[in-house]
């Protein structure tokens, strides 16, 4: 498709449909940055309350920085992924003791943070500061797939990446990625899902019984009750023994959790 018929399919749609959340509405990098740490494997509508009570409660990177692993985790229980969170929070002092609170604006900066690599520097990078990074995320993959690769099964970000940095508008890339990527989410409910076709493409693992929702509930169990031994994690956690074990191997391993003469707390 001509480059230009293109934008202005894009356009025209944002202008009619484009969405409206609250990073989008307020500027701030550290309210973007925190939207991208919680927008990571986790759908939109559920990222909006948690990211609301978050910028309230911690409203600029030093307020994060100070606060305990275990109050933030508290604040982050039920959506997933808890290593975020973790991740988040290292992020924060960093930004904090390196940048004098100032989220950098440049990818390669912002890829020092704990937990950002390319995409999210990219996308930081552009929606806090609308500097023109190119970066790929599903939406993006499902429009492109879409509208240049109809016929190519599968179809690597290396392809695409030529075309989205010849159709970008370096004007405003904030709001043409934003554009983008609601085009992006409209196509996969509207269409079968042109992003299957790309190699990166995976099916999520099923959340109910997985070693994933044993780790959430030892870390609901541990920020709302304190410190708990393995037997009272097991009657807390409602799991098998073997699968409670298991994650909380995985969850000291992550440094989520430590463990002191059998008994258990965050750390």
């Amino acid at each position: 498709m001509e480059t230009g018929k293109f934008r202005s399919v894009i356009r025209s749609h944002f202008r009619k449909h484009g969405r409206i959340f609250p990073w989008r509405e307020n500027l701030d990098p550290w309210g973007i940055l925190v939207s991208e740490f919680m927008l990571q494997q986790t759908q939109t509508e559920r990222v909006i309350p948690y990211w609301t009570r978050w910028m309230k409660k911690w409203p600029c990177p030093g307020d994060l920085a100070r606060a305990s692993l275990e109050e933030v985790l508290r604040e982050w229980s039920g959506l997933g992924y808890n290593r975020r969170a973790k991740h988040l929070k290292a992020a924060a002092e960093c930004i904090y003791n390196e940048f004098d609170g100032r989220v950098p604006a440049a990818p390669e900066e912002l890829k020092i943070l704990s937990g950002v690599g390319n995409y999210s520097a990219g996308a930081i990078a552009c929606f806090a500061y609308n500097y023109p990074a190119l970066f790929i995320e599903t939406n993006i993959r499902t429009v492109f797939i879409h509208f240049f690769f109809p016929e190519r099964d599968p179809v690597s970000d290396s392809d695409i990446f030529p075309v989205l940095e010849k159709t970008l508008d370096r004007k405003n890339p904030r709001t043409w990625y934003w554009a983008l990527m609601d085009y992006g989410a409209w196509l996969k409910k509207s269409t079968v899902n042109p992003g299957r076709k790309s190699s990166a493409y995976t099916r999520q693992s099923p959340f109910k019984g997985s070693l994933r929702q044993t780790r959430g509930k030892v870390l609901r169990a541990l920020v709302s009750r304190g410190p708990l031994r393995a037997d009272d994690l097991y009657h807390a956690a409602g799991t098998e023994k073997e699968s409670l074990m298991k994650a909380l191997d995985a969850l000291k391993a992550d440094q989520l959790v430590a463990e002191k003469e059998g008994l258990y707390s965050i750390p």
